[in-house]
């Protein structure tokens, strides 16, 4: 079997869980996100921080757990959890036994805080966050890449984090996957944050279960839960809508924005989509915008997938300059420790200049990496 050179453009951290109560400020400690044994009577280890929804601990290291086993996993915490939650290296001999060279790390259990109601506790949980990820990674920064946490309530200090996370050696940030609905992300209010994104050549993503409205996903609600994750992706379809249609990729054309383990196959006919509606509908909402939809998010939108064979097929249209392959190490969902297997099998036909790019190369670019 050939051996690729894998960066995987979204990959995890899982938080000690004592990580947040250490290192919130003063005031907010007795309110830092922690973990509770047995959360009502649910059995494992929880995730809980005021109004988020809790999320079982478990979930946030399953890989390469089978599948016949992820029942019994569930009931574990962090007395189970892999050393490499707390030593980086352990992390990079597990990325050497899944053949990965680098990471783009981001977070795990500071996805849900996303959806924290109070600005900020969840301001101070960021930085706190960003501070505890970036010392983790100084380990090798070459293979570890960690990306920050903005909460994008008040601008100016979001422009602040974002310049010293940058100055800390951290790559790119992730804002909310879909913000407030009375402030979209055409708000003229966020301009000086986009200008400082592009100016510090920082990519801002959008992650799965990253709305301010919270993660839209509770696995305490049956069948509910189930639709939910079906259809997440369409938060990320609203923002990128708005950030084209709005103007801000026109305005700032050297933004970058990363649609993160939202998979890809959907995003040709998204743009087919935008592309239609600006064509003969334009006019009745006087859009003036000089490109055709689809150029802008060929241009400046990134998309990252675990396992999604179904773009592959629409390459054509969205490619391997905007794709990049995830590992997700090291959630449930993970592709470790069998990655190279399955890029082998998901990708071996594909021309290798394409395969390169999207296992490695686009990563490379868009993350400064080569």
């Amino acid at each position: 079997m050939a051996e690729y050179n894998l960066i995987s453009a979204d990959s995890h951290f899982v938080e000690p869980p004592t990580m947040w109560v250490e290192r919130l400020d003063k005031k907010f400690r007795d309110r830092a996100p922690h973990t509770v044994k047995d959360y009502k009577g649910r059995g494992g280890e929880w995730f809980v921080c005021e109004n988020i929804t809790p999320m079982a601990v478990a979930g946030f290291f399953g890989a390469g757990v089978p599948s016949a086993e992820l029942p019994a996993h569930s009931k574990k915490g962090f007395d189970e959890a892999p050393k490499s939650v707390w030593d980086a290296s352990y992390r990079i001999a597990d990325q050497d036994r899944d053949g990965v060279d680098a990471e783009v790390i981001y977070t795990s259990m500071g996805m849900p805080l996303f959806g924290l109601d109070d600005a900020e506790l969840r301001f101070s949980c960021f930085r706190a966050f960003n501070d505890w990820a970036t010392e983790y990674c100084s380990y090798d920064l070459k293979r570890l890449i960690p990306l920050g946490l903005i909460t994008l309530e008040d601008i100016p200090s979001a422009v602040d984090e974002l310049q010293r996370i940058a100055k800390k050696g951290m790559r790119g940030a992730m804002i909310w996957a879909e913000p407030p609905g009375d402030r979209p992300y055409s708000d003229p209010d966020y301009e000086p944050f986009w200008a400082a994104a592009q100016d510090l050549n920082m990519p801002l993503s959008l992650h799965i279960l990253t709305a301010r409205s919270g993660t839209g996903a509770n696995p305490a609600s049956g069948k509910d839960f189930l639709l939910s994750l079906a259809n997440l992706h369409h938060q990320i379809e609203r923002s990128i809508s708005v950030l084209v249609y709005g103007g801000v990729l026109e305005k700032f054309p050297g933004l970058r924005i990363v649609s993160a383990e939202n998979d890809v196959g959907w995003m040709a006919y998204f743009m087919y989509r935008l592309d239609t509606v600006q064509h003969r509908l334009g006019a009745l909402g006087n859009m003036k915008l000089p490109l055709r939809a689809s150029e802008y998010i060929k241009r400046q939108v990134y998309a990252t997938f675990i396992a999604d064979p179904v773009f592959v097929d629409s390459l054509d249209r969205y490619g391997p300059d905007n794709i990049m392959w995830l590992s997700d190490y090291p959630h449930t969902a993970a592709t470790y420790p069998r990655s190279q297997q399955i890029v082998a099998k998901r990708f071996g036909n594909l021309p290798d200049e394409q395969r390169q790019k999207i296992v490695r190369g686009t990563a490379a670019r868009v993350y400064g990496l080569d």
